[in-house]
């Protein structure tokens, strides 16, 4: 690894190393150390394992409990209350168990784009071995390990680099339009093939009086807003700041105020965006694409077969898709293209609606 690749990895999970050599550690893979010597990830994994089942509990407890005075507390005048909390066992062990189950966490490294930075013997390069999901799981947790021992057991750094590796307001919230983070990233892979590039810093008095080039929110110097995150989305020449308590909390509002320019400039995606040649040969794949996509539920297609006066076979054929109003209705002699037909003014109906 070069400079260049070790900060890059540093912004993409919100925590600057003093032992950059612990940072690269974590992407030593044990054949790689059998081939060259030196100390590979899994100690780190282990490590980072017991971490991040601690930050999760944490994370859940500060979402979904408090501290109530119960009126049958056994010392009324003192300051010592119950916790209380919205979720009860069994759904909280569902949400930490999604949390930190291997499919999440290696979701969330292809989302960073970290797997191509891990460090392999030549067996593992030939067999693509960074691309499997049990691989991506160990380098999320080696990546919390690593960062446990740079900052001695910092709390707030590791939930910092949780929050911003995990993204669990992803899973938490149900409404998923105002998940600016994931629309954010979303939008830069479509548009440039690459992730949004995040880079954190402390919120410090030159805030008040260095001259900002690009989109900045307010800053009213509350002690409360700790940290700033710059977001810069590809080519996009604008680079847009925010601030926030924590790094998750100004990573979370410099994408709100980058997802809010994008719309005022009519630059978000549609789904006229998803199907850049709409026609009728590939009207039933196209169609598909988009429900896979997430904007439908899977068309289905009726049948029926007539003949004509001639004793010729006709083919009826009805598109639906579930959250349509309309559904639309074509007839050939062949099947195969009467199913075209219909899915073609189906799929003109939707790029329109």
């Amino acid at each position: 690894m070069n400079k260049k690749d070790l900060q890059f990895i540093q912004d993409q999970i919100g925590y600057n190393f003093r032992n950059t050599d612990l940072l690269q550690q974590a992407f030593v893979r044990r054949s790689y150390a059998k081939e060259y010597g030196g100390e590979d990830n899994e100690i780190l994994e282990f490590i980072g394992d017991k971490v991040l089942d601690l930050i999760v509990v944490k994370l859940l407890a500060e979402k979904y409990g408090c501290f109530i005075r119960d009126y049958e507390d056994f010392d009324p005048n003192g300051e010592f209350d119950e916790f209380s909390c919205d979720k009860n066992e069994a759904e909280l062990t569902e949400l930490k168990k999604k949390l930190v189950q291997k499919k999440t966490l290696a979701d969330r490294i292809a989302i960073l784009d970290l797997a191509d930075y891990l460090i392999m013997g030549n067996g593992d390069v030939q067999k693509n071995i960074n691309q499997q999901m049990s691989v991506k799981e160990d380098l999320f947790e080696a990546i919390l390990g690593a960062v446990a021992l740079d900052s001695n057991w910092n709390m707030e750094a590791l939930q910092d680099v949780v929050e911003i590796m995990l993204n669990p307001d992803s899973y938490f919230d149900e409404d998923q339009e105002d998940n600016y983070v994931g629309l954010i990233q979303e939008w830069t892979l479509k548009r440039y093939g690459m992730v949004p590039w995040y880079h954190f810093e402390k919120v410090s008095q030159a805030v008040w009086y260095i001259p900002f080039d690009g989109i900045s929110s307010s800053y009213n110097g509350s002690p409360e807003l700790k940290h700033t995150c710059l977001l810069k989305l590809g080519n996009l020449n604008t680079i847009f700041r925010s601030f926030g308590p924590s790094k998750s909390a100004a990573r979370k509002a410099a994408c709100e105020l980058a997802y809010k320019k994008l719309e005022q400039d009519n630059l978000l995606f549609s789904i006229r965006d998803e199907i850049p040649n709409p026609n009728r040969d590939d009207a039933i794949s196209q169609l598909e694409i988009l429900a896979r996509r997430g904007y439908f539920s899977i068309p289905f297609y009726d049948f029926a077969q007539e003949y004509d006066n001639n004793g010729n076979p006709v083919w009826q054929c009805t598109c639906h898709i579930k959250e349509m109003a309309k559904h639309f209705f074509a007839e050939s002699s062949s099947k195969k293209q009467a199913k075209k037909q219909a899915a073609y003014q189906m799929l003109k109906y939707t790029l329109l609606s």
